[in-house]
């Protein structure tokens, strides 16, 4: 297929969307993590955090799928049109999260952890993924795919501590390769299992987790 014109603008346009991003994202969750004790503030507050976390974390990993669609429509305005149909998937999610979220225990902490790492090692988490890494013609298609694929490291995120910018920085390298490489062995169940690993030590030392506990 012949390169457009237009697919550098978009591949720029994405990538500078997702890095302002992560600078909002920050800047809202300064002092808002408390661990599994995190609260979620108003919706309308929530909403907005949400969305520029999700531009920030997953719009990197989704920009090839952004340049293939504006290649091969040859325009470059069908990129906003399938990012902004993508992060509307993603902002359907956090409104789900918002109204079953609550601030939770260790215990329950690490049972989604567990769940999360089992998840990573599922064929139906392999089926997405390699769904979320083929040509899209929607960013609704692409985002339900990708939602699929990422499910459970977002669980994790939640898990331990929905505002911490650490955790939300490392599950955002994971979810990017994942989007980007295909899977791997040697890497994936290493993974799962270091997931699950976690779990389990936040079920049986919660102490040992930094930041999973809210400060005294």
């Amino acid at each position: 297929m012949k390169r457009s014109p237009s697919t550098p603008i978009a591949l720029t346009a994405t990538l500078g969307l997702a890095a302002s991003s992560w600078f909002v994202a920050i800047r809202t969750m300064i002092g808002m993590d408390m661990g599994v004790a995190t609260r979620l503030g108003t919706f309308r507050f929530f909403v907005g955090v949400w969305v520029s976390m999700m531009a920030a974390m997953m719009l990197p990993g989704a920009a090839p799928a952004v340049v293939r669609r504006v290649g091969a429509s040859g325009r470059v305005r069908a990129a906003p049109l399938f990012v902004g149909s993508y992060l509307t998937v993603w902002t359907l999610v956090g409104i789900a999260i918002y109204a079953l979220y609550s601030p939770h225990g260790t215990p329950a902490a690490g049972v989604a952890a567990i769940a999360a790492g089992v998840y990573e090692l599922t064929p139906l988490k392999r089926h997405f993924r390699r769904r979320c890494r083929e040509s899209a013609r929607s960013g609704l298609g692409f985002g339900l795919n990708c939602v699929g694929s990422s499910i459970g490291l977002m669980l994790l995120l939640i898990a331990v501590g929905l505002m911490s910018v650490t955790s939300m920085a490392v599950i955002a390298v994971v979810i990017v390769g994942q989007k980007l490489l295909p899977a791997n062995a040697s890497i994936d169940v290493p993974l799962a299992l270091a997931i699950i690993g976690l779990g389990i030590l936040i079920l049986i030392a919660p102490s040992a987790v930094p930041g999973l506990n809210p400060p005294m």
